[in-house]
This record gives structure tokens, C-alpha cells and sequence, in this order.
């Protein structure tokens, strides 16, 4: 276990150190937060810093960690090392500016935020992006949880019967003021969710599960052979880095009393999330003795929650196993709910509606709540793998974003052109290469004849890998010559 306790201790020493190093390049001071400068009683609304962090923390947190995690354990403990350094050098600084560049713009939405720095061509581009993305998150969030409760409950309350009771609860979470629900329910599903992880955690260890070390595996150990580059970095998301936790940070912007939280709050958080991560991919690749046990797990058990439940039993036992699973549906749960309430107020920054009358947030969350409802119907497969692209994507915009302040208030702007030049060739090469993308046309075109499975994506890569890799360049470039030198002649 050798790796994973280094890669656990890495995590640690990463916020240590180098979410200091990220906080001096946007150093907090002492100006009111928009909580203290005009709380609104919904959504500005002060809380404590343990709350701020928790909510951050539950939001973010969604299947992400856990679903991810285990479907990235497939290439083996090389995982560790995506989550560990994505987690530190990108994660965590992608969801520390996100939420200071909006607590710093009155709590504006990420939308805005990217509006304000690349344009407001970009800005529409990323409203319609993110509301997108959050619906989607929310459907996601919606039928993964549905399926665990169904499989804790008697068979006479199914999947609809939970998919109804969430959605109900996600509409009354993104309509009521943020403390009403959010802020109670809150502290509850925490101590949910830090069972979760101690009790998986600690099971691993005290039943002498045998972990992978990556010394001795650092390879690609997918059973199909998909490649690791970039198919792993787009399935392992939100426990590296996740635009999806860009859409989340401005309301805990809008909540936090004094910019000195932030570190906590939004790097923190990321850390927090990246031991889930670790957990969940430490126990996919060992409970089932390596990475073609594990899946065949996947394939032979009925979906993700199926082997969620399955992994909680064998390492802690029917009653552990009943309290992990809690765990593990509290986190999706946690981020639905303000999946939808963040689409509401993006869609409220765009066409500027005050949110304070309940009519006009009645306005917003009742066509959001039936498109969830509507695309909850779809295959759960489908919708999960455009939410891991389409997640990649608004990260690596949101990383952009960042770099051009840092540049234009003259810092050093490395930390996120390298991040997010490094994600512009992630989310490129991917949806050129990948089948739900344009990978089935590109590697008919290069082979000549239709092809599946890994053979399709090292076709496809002979055009996809290069022209990733240019655009990626061409993004930086383009950051180059439009900031970096303008400031400099200026």
C-alpha cells in the first residue's frame, strides 16, 4: 500500500505548499465580501467558514469521485498519478480562482466571469455551455443516486419511485434560499460522506486488501487496451479537475465573510475531493485483484451503482456496507441539487432576474426540473460521457479565463497556462478520438473500413493525437500574442 499512502500524503503536502504558492498570485485582503456588502437573504447570505467549506465540498462531490474513479482504475494504479498531480496543479487552481474571480465580480457565475476576460463572444458560448453542462450534471446526479436507494430499499420502491423523490427535493433546493435546505441538510450528509470515506478507506487497510504499487505497474493495464492518453484524464474528472466545480464556486463566493477562507473553502475543498478520488480508485483496482477482475465486475454486475454496492459490502460487511452506501448517495445527491440551483442562477445573471421574489425563481427552476426530468429518461451512459467531455471542456475555458487576468494584472500567469494549454489538448484530442465523438468517422477515414473498440481510437489517433496537440499549441499562441505581448508592449 506503499503508493497509495504516498499519493494520500502528497494530496496533503499539496495544499500545504502549493495552495499558498496559488494564493499569492491572487492575494486575499480585507474588502467586504458580497455576503457582508449586501446580503439578500437567498443567495448572498454570510455563513460560517466550516459551512462554506462543507457545502463546497458536498457540491462538487459528486459521482464524479466515485463513478470516475472506478472506471479510471481500469488502467491501474497509474490512475494515482492523474489524481494526484491533476488534483494539486490544476484542480485545486482551477477552483480557487473560479471562486476568488467571483467573489472578486460580486459573485458572478463563471459565464460572466469568462465574459469579462475573453470576450463576450466567449461568454455566450459559455452560458449556453455551462446551463447545458449543470442540466446535465443534474440528470446525471438524479438517476445515479435512484438506482443505489433502489438497491437498499424493498423492490416496490424502484428507480422511478427515487428518481421522483429527488427531483422533488432537487426543485425545492434550487428554489428555496440557500440555508433553508442547503445550509441545514448540509452538515448531515458531511458526516454521511466522511463515513463513507474513513469507513472504504480503512477497510481497504484493515482488511489487507493488496494495492497495486505503481513502481511495479506503471503501465497501461486496460483489459481492452484503450489508451491512457486522453481517455483517462476526460473518465477521471471531477477527482482531478472538473469545470463543473467552476459553475459551483461562485455560490460559495456569494456566501464566504472574508476572502481569506478562500484557500479553505475552494482549493481545499479540490484536496478534500481528491482523497475521495484515491479511496474509490484504490479499492476498484484491488478489492477485485486487478484491473481485468475489476472489469469484469462492471460488465457482469448492473451498472456503477451496482458495483458501488457490490465494493461496499465486500469491505465493510452488510451494516458498514448499508452506512458507506449513504455515503456514496449523499455525494451525487449533494451536487444535484446544486447543479440546478447553479443553472438558475446562471440563467438569472444572463438575463438579468432578480432572484429575491419567489415568483421569478419559480420562473427559472420549473422549465430547469423538467428538462432534468425529461433527459433522465435517457440511456445513463450516454448522458455520462458528454458530461465528462463537455466537464473537461468548461474547465479548460475557465483555466483560460484565469490566465488572461493573470496576465493582465502582470503575475505570473504559468500555474494556469500550463494547466489549461495541457486541458486544451485533453478535451481536443478526446472528442476527436472517442466514439460518442468524431472518433468512428476519423478512423473509417484512415483505415478504410468501419472499426470498434480500441482499434477504432488508434485509427482515429493517427489524425486526432497531432492535430490535439496544434490545437492545444494554437491556444496558447493565440494567449501569447493577444496578452502576453500586448501587456507587455503597453
Amino acid at each position: 500500500m506503499l503508493t497509495f499512502f504516498i499519493a494520500l500524503l502528497t494530496l496533503v503536502v499539496g495544499f500545504l505548499t502549493y495552495s499558498v504558492v496559488v494564493e499569492r498570485l491572487l492575494p486575499p485582503d480585507d474588502r467586504e465580501t458580497p455576503a457582508i456588502a449586501h446580503p439578500d437573504g437567498v443567495d448572498y447570505l454570510p455563513l460560517p467558514i466550516w459551512k462554506s467549506f462543507l457545502i463546497q465540498l458536498l457540491n462538487i462531490a459528486g459521482l464524479g469521485p466515485i463513478f470516475g474513479a472506478l472506471s479510471g482504475a481500469l488502467w491501474g494504479p497509474v490512475v494515482y498519478f492523474w489524481i494526484v498531480f491533476g488534483t494539486i496543479f490544476a484542480g485545486g487552481v482551477h477552483d480557487y480562482f473560479s471562486g476568488m474571480l467571483s467573489e472578486r465580480h460580486n459573485g458572478a457565475s463563471i459565464s460572466e466571469i469568462v465574459g469579462i476576460y475573453l470576450g463576450p463572444q466567449m461568454k455566450t458560448v459559455m452560458r449556453i455551455f455551462a446551463v447545458v453542462l449543470l442540466v446535465l450534471v443534474g440528470t446525471t446526479f438524479s438517476t445515479g443516486p435512484a438506482g443505489l436507494l433502489a438497491l437498499l430499499t424493498p423492490k416496490s420502491l424502484n428507480v422511478t419511485f427515487w428518481l421522483a423523490i429527488i427531483l422533488v427535493y432537487y426543485f425545492l433546493a434550487t428554489l428555496l434560499p440557500i440555508d433553508k435546505i442547503i445550509g441545514r441538510f448540509y452538515p448531515f450528509f458531511g458526516a454521511a460522506l466522511i463515513v463513507m470515506c474513513v469507513g472504504v478507506g480503512g477497510g481497504l487497510v484493515v482488511q489487507g486488501y493488496e494495492l497495486p504499487e505503481m513502481w511495479n505497474s506503471f503501465a497501461n493495464l486496460h483489459p481492452r487496451a484503450l489508451p491512457i492518453w486522453p481517455l483517462m484524464f476526460i473518465t477521471v474528472a471531477c477527482g482531478a479537475i472538473s469545470g463543473f466545480h467552476a459553475t459551483q464556486s461562485p455560490m460559495m463566493a456569494r456566501c464566504i465573510t472574508s476572502e481569506y477562507q478562500g484557500r479553505k473553502v475552494f482549493y481545499g475543498a479540490m484536496v478534500a475531493e481528491g482523497v475521495i478520488a484515491l479511496i474509490w480508485a484504490a479499492a476498484g483496482v484491488s478489492v477485485y485483484n486487478g484491473t481485468q477482475g475489476l472489469w469484469d465486475a462492471t460488465t457482469s454486475l448492473a451498472g456503477q451503482s451496482a458495483l458501488v454496492y457490490d465494493i461496499c459490502i465486500r469491505v465493510l460487511g452488510p451494516v458498514g456496507g448499508v452506512l458507506a452506501m449513504i455515503g456514496v448517495i449523499v455525494c451525487p445527491i449533494t451536487s444535484g441539487d446544486t447543479a440546478f440551483r447553479s443553472a438558475r442562477l446562471t440563467l438569472a445573471d444572463w438575463f438579468g432576474i432578480d432572484q429575491k421574489p419567489r415568483t421569478k425563481r419559480l420562473l427559472l427552476s420549473v422549465p430547469l426540473l423538467l428538462c432534468g426530468a425529461l433527459l433522465s429518461n435517457m440511456n445513463f451512459q450516454v448522458i455520462w460521457r458528454y458530461f465528462s467531455w463537455s466537464n473537461q471542456t468548461l474547465a479548460m475555458i475557465a483555466l483560460w479565463a484565469a490566465a488572461v487576468f493573470l496576465c493582465k494584472v502582470h503575475h505570473n500567469f504559468w500555474p494556469l497556462a500550463i494547466p489549461a494549454t495541457f486541458m486544451s489538448a485533453v478535451s481536443s484530442t478526446y472528442i476527436l478520438v472517442a466514439p460518442e465523438g468524431f472518433g468512428p468517422m476519423i478512423s473509417k477515414m484512415v483505415s478504410g473500413e468501419p472499426l470498434t473498440g480500441a482499434a477504432a481510437i488508434d485509427a482515429a489517433a493517427k489524425v486526432g493525437y497531432p492535430v490535439g496537440i496544434a490545437f492545444a499549441a494554437l491556444c496558447f499562441a493565440i494567449f501569447w500574442f493577444k496578452c502576453v505581448r500586448t501587456n507587455a508592449a503597453e
